[in-house]
């Protein structure tokens, strides 16, 4: 009914393939929750603190297997560590880390300002003719500014950067850490040493600058951790709301009287009274009295379900207007709620694979680009002219510079946040890079019913008069005893009498009857409401053909109402949650991008089947719980399909989070909405197939995005080595290489808001 251990739970999503895999290099040791990488004891050492018996877990969301007993990073991809269990009532707020890169981002951008307007004044037409422009003292501010810039707010990227050469995994934050060294080194040297410099690479009498360039990548790099980071601390949203469902008290029964108690005291065992409106506190039976539950957090469905003695109670559903005494069976963490909240908590865990497709392409670009720095340095030194170390050193840094990974930092964040900005404004919400990232290859579409497909309010849809009765008599009948009730079908079959404009009469002796319906004078007339079973223990006479004639409206997915006048069967009042109008051209639109739309209800499988005939979808499941949809997710994504859940209650919570990419309906509940990577504001379905289309585009931007970034590296690097002074006496002047990267980035910022105006 849980999920399966966590590690599993996210290595699908960073391994191709996405299969369950067993992680078969670890060793896990049950008593002391020790996890051992063979390979990462041995190149780590004492980095990898392994955690004792009852303290908290810090784990890699790209990397599993890494796990220690103290916060940090991830010494395989540079990534924060993160608990690995999420503790109840744990503080939501921001974290150490989030704090420590917000300042940093803020400070950096603030001194990087004028740093980037002091060193691009020149390319500006009322400035560029300044004397002050390329001045010393313009000069000596940049390199002022920058310094802070690059050894404070940068310094957690070369922390990161010399941990990935120490541990042999070289990542993004190696790339970065030697694209920001090279630039503000040289810079720096070309500031207090310039003599060292052969004459050909002065420009103006002066050795070019790119302290621009290392303020640049740190603040642009420190963006795109204090997003993450934030997203990163939101997730912890959904649990809190599915806890709050459960009441922070019960009332217990004892034989000097009930007294109300804390939850986490309720013992199995133990008798718990539940009075109208109140929420069930454990799982259970009922051992006295009778009630109508509201359940919808179990079944989705908003109509109550009758309680008897013997029957099963849930944790966190609703009361009605009854009254009952319940034996406590499952508490704590044990309870269907609390299975929700672990289930939710560990499907949460997942992380977006581009990241890890770039650091493997940096595992080879990076090692690619120091080999060819260090022999560019000693061709230069063997066969190049005098002054052989200086043009050594010159062309060895224009190779870092030229191969600083700016556009490549850019590829990915510029795309997602354009990306996400167009799906807002066509109120398609993305919660984060991973669900846009992974919605691109989805095959399976598995959907709730009620407020997914449905409105989620039921209406009055039919009226069937018996002989000796209209239409309109009957529902002012009916109305008008209804309006005493707080049934869900009561207030449909008002609404219905509203929309015509009527006055309701007074009901006189009303009396419901738990699990049957309700009774009462109108106008001096006896009107019975109710099920087929309470109208003949009433003694109503005529119920066959009113039955005969509710089979289809049931086969239909309706609710049928039965009502007796003056003791004769009168009619049936059917009522029905309508399909959302804009559903059949959704299913249309979705069936067209190559998707397989799958119904999951815990509806009765009449009304199901009812409904999926209808609409023309691929399967469905019926009378189902949470867990069960989630089992049944599962079962998909073991066959290999990559699998999207669209819900808006909080008992499609577990699914969505369970499913590749969780949609929820902007109309539902925030517990759907917290647990899904999709928001669709208006609740619309055919915002699926925007989202999808908005996947595919965003996906296809960053691919041509990263082939941008890469080519401009594979050409400017040799010309940067020299390979053409052999043959022309040229050489790439770091002057040019800064240009190239700003080209490059142009490029891809270019590409990347061409997103804005993609059609949906």
């Amino acid at each position: 009914m849980l999920f399966n251990q966590l590690p599993e739970r996210i290595c699908p999503r960073i391994a191709p393939g996405a299969g369950r895999t067993k992680r078969s290099t670890m060793m896990t040791t049950a008593l002391s929750h020790e996890v051992i990488d063979p390979v990462d004891t041995r190149r780590h050492g004492s980095n990898l603190a392994m955690p004792a018996s009852g303290e908290e877990i810090y784990t890699c969301p790209m990397h599993p297997e890494v796990q220690q007993d103290h916060p940090g990073n991830c010494p395989k991809c540079g990534m924060t560590l993160e608990l690995k269990r999420v503790t109840v009532g744990a503080d939501d707020g921001e974290n150490a880390d989030l704090r420590d890169m917000t300042r940093r981002f803020w400070v950096g951008a603030i001194l990087t300002l004028p740093v980037f307007v002091l060193a691009m004044a020149h390319l500006i037409p009322t400035l560029g003719r300044q004397s002050w422009v390329d001045s010393q003292v313009s000069r000596w501010m940049q390199f002022a500014l920058a310094t802070p810039v690059v050894w404070w707010a940068g310094w957690p990227f070369f922390q990161r950067g010399w941990r990935s050469v120490v541990t042999r995994y070289l990542n993004m934050f190696t790339l970065i850490a030697i694209g920001v060294g090279a630039a503000y080194v040289f810079s720096a040297v070309a500031m207090l040493i310039p003599g060292i410099f052969p004459h050909t690479m002065l420009h103006d009498g002066k050795v070019a600058i790119y302290f621009e360039a290392a303020t640049v990548i740190v603040v642009l790099v420190l963006l795109g951790q204090v997003l993450e980071l934030r997203a990163r601390s939101r997730t912890g949203s959904a649990i809190k709301a599915l806890l709050n469902l459960a009441p922070p008290t019960a009332r217990q029964v004892a034989p000097t009287g009930d007294h109300e108690v804390p939850l986490d005291r309720v013992k199995v065992g133990d008798w718990l009274r539940v009075v109208p409106g109140d929420k069930v506190p454990v799982d259970g039976a009922v051992v006295e009295g009778h009630s109508s539950v509201e359940e919808s957090m179990i079944t989705g469905e908003p109509l109550p379900v009758e309680k008897g003695v013997g029957d099963k109670v849930t944790g966190g559903t609703v009361n009605g207007t009854g009254s009952f005494v319940m034996r406590a069976d499952r508490v704590g963490r044990d309870t269907l709620l609390g299975q929700i909240v672990n289930m939710v908590a560990q499907a949460q865990r997942s992380r977006a694979r581009i990241q890890g497709l770039a650091d493997k392409v940096a595992g080879i670009f990076v090692p690619m680009v120091l080999a060819v720095s260090l022999l560019t340095f000693v061709l230069w030194m063997w066969l190049g002219p005098e002054p052989k170390l200086a043009h050594g050193i010159v062309n060895a840094v224009a190779v870092l510079i030229i191969a600083c990974p700016c556009a490549l930092g850019l590829a990915t964040p510029m795309s997602i946040m354009v990306g996400v900005g167009r799906g807002a404004q066509e109120g398609v919400l993305v919660k984060n890079a991973e669900a846009l990232e992974l919605l691109e290859k989805i095959s399976t579409l598995v959907v709730d019913k009620t407020g997914t497909l449905t409105e989620g309010k039921p209406k009055l849809v039919d009226i069937l008069p018996a002989d000796g009765f209209d239409s309109k008599e009957l529902l002012h009948l009916a109305a008008s005893l209804e309006q005493n009730s707080e049934h869900p079908l009561a207030a449909a079959i008002v609404r219905g009498e509203k929309d015509q404009d009527s006055v309701f009469e007074a009901a006189k002796d009303f009396r419901s009857v738990t699990g049957g319906g309700v009774v009462g004078k109108i106008d001096g007339r006896v009107v019975m409401i109710g099920k087929p079973d309470f109208l003949r223990d009433e003694k109503i006479t005529g119920m066959e053909t009113l039955e005969a004639a509710a089979v289809k409206l049931q086969e239909e997915g309706k609710t049928a109402m039965f009502v007796a006048v003056d003791g004769k069967a009168s009619g049936i009042l059917a009522v029905a949650d309508p399909i959302k109008s804009t559903t059949a051209q959704a299913i249309h639109e979705l069936h067209a991008l190559g998707l397989k739309l799958v119904m999951l209800t815990g509806d009765n499988r009449r009304t199901a089947a009812a409904v999926a005939r209808k609409l023309g979808l691929d399967g469905v499941e019926a009378e189902i719980e949470p867990a069960g949809k989630v089992a049944y997710i599962k079962k998909l994504r073991a066959e290999g399909k990559h699998v999207a859940m669209a819900g808006d209650g909080i008992n499609d919570a577990p699914a969505l989070s369970e499913a590749e990419v969780g949609i929820a309906m902007g109309t539902g509940t925030d517990t759907a909405m917290q647990s899904a990577g999709i928001t669709l504001v208006k609740g619309d379905l055919r915002g699926i197939a925007k989202a999808i289309r908005l996947s595919r585009a965003t996906l296809r931007n960053i691919r041509q995005n990263l082939f941008f970034a890469f080519l401009y590296n594979a050409l400017g690097i040799p010309l940067a080595a020299g390979a053409l002074y052999p043959f022309f006496g040229l050489l790439l002047s770091p002057v040019i290489a800064g240009a190239a990267m700003s080209l490059s980035s142009v490029s891809v910022i270019g590409n990347a808001l061409r997103l804005r105006k993609v059609r949906l």
